[in-house]
Parts: structure tokens; sequence; C-alpha cells
């Protein structure tokens, strides 16, 4: 597979501009503060970032060709042991050990020396693309991607906190991933058949959602003839056109905004569109053009139920425009999963997933303003392959998959889980009532 590295798009950055970003970074930062000490368990082994962070201690000069060297070196190193260790998330904190995010929880690397805001500015920095590294002057938060070859992808996203520089890096599978892999459902597989409508995967941040969207564009990518235009910040799933031709943009590298992008979608003979993320009206109202004039667009929202997803749409125009909007979306709304990462017994971590399928009730009740109606509507319609989100936990808990305290903190109509879960003969009096 083709790997796509969006540092070659961006120009080589001058010495002389380099060094007075750091100048910036380090002079004016304060004293990192003490590391609080209530950890969680903790991961005991020999880490190989100790010996690049050695001899990058031992290098003078901010951005020298050889500090540079080894700075890309430590990061590497901790990225290896991320992989290694089947790691979602890496987090780096000045005054903290590298932390990493096993099965969910949070789990320092104890045998790892305490990091400093020189070691972590300078390890982003030398895997930074010149764009971003202007983008972080400036903002100081800048997202991109990251690829070690033969290792795998990462998503960076680089910050500033009271202490000084800090990063979360995730892991980002090398390859696609399958329905089949995902355990999506035939009737949402059955979304990916349509012609035009918009479809929607939501949930927190963090809930997969961009996995579970590579897993359809890929049944798309082996099963139609058509044109797929992906717009991405960054690009995460690196997908090789296999029966379809697959155009991968990334926003401030290829393109200016999400909303520019997809109006030049239009132009560029698509089939299918992907938004990474529906962030601003002007976004979601083109998205729902596209999708009225006969293409299917794909997109994400940080919601957590199909209905909180339809008033969130509705909410972000103004009140004279709302009518409109509704009636748009009842027309070009197809489906929306809603998603959520649950942490296993044994380890690990599954999705339980809350599915709407649109049909003429539903988009009665999106037309009307009805949208508190739509979860009777999921639960009176499971044959036709809809789910709550509630009764996908439920399953979980059922099938041994997941504690009944966690499907209860997960959510999100907690007195009614809390009835269900009871009824099963769970106590849950040692949870906080969120009823």
């Amino acid at each position: 597979m083709r790997k796509y590295d969006p540092a070659a798009d961006a120009r080589p950055e001058p010495v002389a501009s380099r060094a007075s970003g750091n100048s910036h970074n380090s002079a004016a930062d304060p004293a990192p503060a003490k590391a609080s000490d209530p950890r969680p368990s903790s991961v005991s082994a020999s880490v190989p970032a100790e010996e690049p962070v050695r001899r990058y201690r031992e290098t003078d000069g901010p951005f020298g060709a050889t500090d540079e060297a080894s700075s890309r070196d430590a990061l590497e190193a901790l990225l290896r042991t991320q992989v290694q260790r089947g790691a979602a998330d890496l987090h780096l904190r000045v005054g903290e050990r590298p932390i990493l995010r096993l099965g969910g929880d949070l789990v320092r690397i104890e045998d790892h020396p305490s990091l400093d805001d020189r070691l972590i500015t300078n390890m982003v920095h030398a895997i930074m693309p010149a764009k971003n590294k202007a983008e972080f002057a400036e903002n100081w938060d800048t997202d991109f991607a990251y690829e070690i070859t033969g290792l795998s992808r990462f998503r960076v996203n680089v910050l500033r906190d009271r202490n000084g520089a800090a990063a979360v890096i995730r892991t980002i599978s090398s390859g696609t991933v399958t329905v089949e892999q995902m355990g999506i459902t035939p009737e949402v597989q059955q979304l990916c058949a349509l012609t035009k409508g918009l479809v929607l995967v939501t949930g927190p941040t963090g809930s997969g959602k961009s996995t579970t969207l590579c897993a359809l564009v890929d049944l798309i990518n082996r099963s139609r003839h058509d044109h797929i235009i992906t717009i991405e910040d960054p690009i995460e799933f690196v997908h090789q056109s296999k029966k379809c031709l697959i155009t991968q943009r990334q926003v401030g590298v290829h393109t200016q905004s999400f909303k520019s992008a997809l109006r030049a979608a239009l132009r560029e003979d698509p089939d299918i569109i992907l938004v990474g993320e529906l962030r601003d009206l002007e976004t979601i109202a083109i998205a729902l053009e596209t999708a009225e004039t006969g293409h299917l667009v794909f997109g994400t929202l940080h919601t957590s139920t199909a209905a909180s997803t339809i008033n969130r749409i509705v909410d972000q125009f103004p009140a004279d425009r709302q009518e409109q909007i509704r009636v748009m979306l009842a027309e070009s709304l197809k489906g929306v999963v809603s998603q959520t990462l649950c942490k296993k017994i044994g380890g690990g971590r599954v999705a339980a997933r809350e599915i709407l399928l649109v049909n003429k009730a539903v988009s009665s009740m999106i037309r009307e303003g009805k949208t508190v109606q739509i979860n009777n509507i999921i639960q009176t319609q499971k044959k036709l392959g809809m789910e709550t989100l509630n009764d996908a936990l439920m399953n979980l808990v059922k099938s041994k998959t997941v504690e009944a305290e966690e499907a209860y903190v997960k959510s999100a109509e907690k007195k009614d889980m809390a009835s269900k879960l009871r009824a099963l003969g769970y106590n849950l009096d040692g949870l906080a009532s969120e009823e």
C-alpha cells in the first residue's frame, strides 16, 4: 500500500525560522510544575527511548542536525513502544513520564525519565511539517499525521499547557479495516449502496468514528465503481483505489478548509464524499445541499445519540432557517450511527452502536420537530435493524463482554439503563446516581 506523508507536501523550513520558533517556546515558559503523584497502574519495561534521550541531552543547539536526529530517534522509540504495547494514545507532558492509553486507562511508563519542555518541543518539531510549525507558533495548537514505515501511522496533536509544550499521539492502522472486522451490521452496510443522501457517524472524541468510516469507505471501494473524495484533517487511513477511484485531501495541506474543499468537490465529478468533520454551519449547509443534489455524503459529529445529532444540526442554524433545514434533513438524512467505546472484560475495547435508519416515520418526526419521539421509533423498529444505544450496551452486558457498571457509565439515558440492569439483578448502589 502506498504510504501518505503530509510532510512531503510542505516546503522545508529555513533553519533560522526554526531556531526563532524554539526560542519563543522555551524562553517565555514558566518553570515546569512538579508532577502530581496519584498515579494509575504502571507499566514496568525497558524502554528503548532511554538511549536516544541521553544522546539528545548531550547535544548543543536547539535545532542542530545532530540534535534533530536524536530528537526524532527519542520520539520514534516511544512510538515503537506505543505500538508494541497496543496503546491507543501516547501523552507527552512536562514533568511527567510518557503516558500510554492502554485498554482505556492511562498508564505511565515507569522506567522512562520525566520529560522537560525542551525535549518535548524538539521531539515534536523534529517530525512536524513546516506548515504546522508556523501554525503552532501562531496558534499554539496544531494537528498533523506522521508515519514510521513498516510500523504504523500516527495522528499528532501538539499543544501548550501551563507547563510548556505537550502532545497527544494516536496510533492509526497503516492498513484499512473492513466492516467484517468491525462487526458492522448488514443493515448499516446497506447504507453504502445508496446513490445519494447523508449518512452520519457520531460519538465523543476517541470513540472510533474514523475507524467505522474507514470500514464503510473500504466496503464501497470493494463493491462499487465510483469516485470517492475524502476531506480530512489530517488524513488518517490511507485508501488504495480498488474498484473505485479515491481522492484524499487534507485540510491545510491540499485545501484551505472543509467548506472550500466541499464546494470544490462538486466540480470534481464525485459520487461519494466523506467529510471528516461537520464542524460549522456553512460546512453542514453545503453537505446537506450536496446530499440533496445526487451525491452520497458521509460525515461525523460529536454527538452521543441519533436524536441529539438531529437537534445539533438544526440548532446550528438561525431560527428563521430551522424549519427549512428540518425539511432538507428529513429528505436527505439516511442513517445515523452513534457509537461509544467500552472497556471489555479481560482487556481491550468494544464499540456499542445506536443505529437509526431513516424511514417515512423518522422523516416525518424530523420534519415536524418531534425528535424526542425518535427513540421510541428505534425501539419499535428493531426488525429493520435499528437499535438504541442502551439496547446495544445491554447486549454487551448479557454476552459478558462488558461489566454492568461500564455499560451504565457509557449510557446516555441512565435512568432507563439503570432499570434494565436492575431487572437483570445487577446492583448499581456503588455508582453515583445520575437518574
